[in-house]
């Protein structure tokens, strides 16, 4: 007689992880365990606050994007596949349990010719967080009426993603195989039903417990909008047990910090950082001098910023968003002359790039620091 024994969460997530490994090479098992733990998700979307995106990323073509969305779509939830969809399609197929919506070749939603998917792109990225519907005139009622737009959603491009999407996403950068990385090749007529059945097996484990996952508060590794991310993953992953609370945490935390590390900064926060490399440790600069010193740092953008470089006017228009402000200062020797006070920017400088933790085990916290050449201190002799 045969005993069927029904498998555990960690083992359906298990299943989940050997299935995506054997169709697809990816980057790092961090990632690889990011992917599971974003595909289970979908299963339970009734019980998240936040819809987390999938972002696929590729430098090129032919990186294997296309193909984990092969493998993501019979894996997930209720795939929906927005490609040949219109978006009025889209939005009114979201409801109280959404599908979990399928957006491949992204980069054209979001690019310069962007324009006839304004509608989606909204509902790309207004549907992260519960309880943002989009408003519609009825002209048959007469009525503006509200539509779901609260949807897991995975996108696959070539290049990056708006920050507006890469910040409420976990992000996959794919990459072409290397002739000594195999995978099996992917046939949807005989691989996708099997899938849909191990799909099918997630759906009724996390259905079964939709109240307690809910309800749950995990501790989380990552703070503010990465936590938004990443709580449902991590949820799932306490609720399957065994090792994969470890895991998905370990994942959470690499690719929380491989986004800061890949993160373009804007020109703002870059002057912001540069302005503390040239202040060195004076009190006060002239604005002359802080422009000159800017300039000097190697491979900044200063020098060749606008026209003639980066101006007085242009400095301050950047730095006033964090209240800085230039003012009229007596310096020794030199008389008066408008400039910079170092007070004005401790406050930024500390909540926007604070400096390094240098003490034994200290992980780096500030995204850029540029080094200057040695200069002369200002105003000594």
């Amino acid at each position: 007689m045969t005993t069927h024994t029904t498998p555990t969460g960690a083992d359906l997530l298990t299943a989940l992880r050997d299935a995506l490994t054997r169709y697809v090479a990816l980057p790092s098992e961090e990632v690889t365990d990011a992917v599971v733990l974003w595909i289970a998700a979908t299963h339970a979307q009734p019980a998240w606050a936040h819809a987390p995106r999938l972002v696929i990323r590729a430098p090129e073509r032919r990186c294997g994007k296309s193909r984990l969305l092969d493998v993501v779509e019979a894996t997930c939830h209720d795939p929906l596949i927005t490609v040949n969809a219109s978006p009025a399609a889209v939005y009114r197929s979201i409801t109280a349990d959404p599908p979990a919506l399928l957006v491949d070749e992204a980069d054209t939603i979001f690019g310069p010719k962007a324009d006839p998917n304004e509608d989606l792109r909204g509902l790309l990225n207004a549907g992260h967080q519960r309880g943002r519907p989009a408003l519609r005139y009825d002209a048959a009622t007469s009525k503006v009426v509200t539509i779901p737009t609260f949807a897991m959603a995975a996108l696959a491009g070539i290049g990056a993603m708006p920050d507006t999407i890469e910040d409420r996403a976990v992000v996959v950068h794919m990459r072409r195989r290397t002739t000594g990385e195999k995978v099996a090749p992917y046939r949807s007529r005989r691989d996708r039903d099997p899938l849909r059945t191990l799909a099918g097996q997630v759906t009724t484990w996390l259905r079964d417990n939709i109240t307690t996952l809910e309800a749950a508060e995990p501790d989380m590794p990552v703070e503010d909008r990465a936590a938004d991310t990443w709580e449902p993953l991590i949820t799932v992953a306490d609720h399957a047990g065994h090792d994969w609370p470890h895991r998905a945490r370990t994942a959470a935390l690499a690719l929380t910090q491989e986004a800061s590390d890949t993160e373009e900064m804007s020109d703002r926060l870059r002057l912001l950082a540069d302005c503390r490399t040239a202040f060195g440790d004076e009190l006060a600069l002239p604005t002359t001098e802080l422009l000159s010193r800017l300039r000097a740092i190697p491979e900044s953008p200063w020098g060749e910023y606008g026209p003639t470089g980066l101006t007085a006017m242009k400095m301050g228009a950047l730095l006033r968003e964090y209240g800085i402000r230039s003012a009229t200062i007596r310096f020794p020797g030199s008389g008066q002359a408008k400039g910079y006070q170092r007070a004005e920017f401790t406050d930024a400088w500390q909540r926007y790039c604070p400096q390094p933790d240098t003490s034994p085990g200290g992980d780096p916290s500030q995204p850029y620091q540029a080094q200057i050449p040695s200069l002369k201190r200002y105003g000594s002799a």
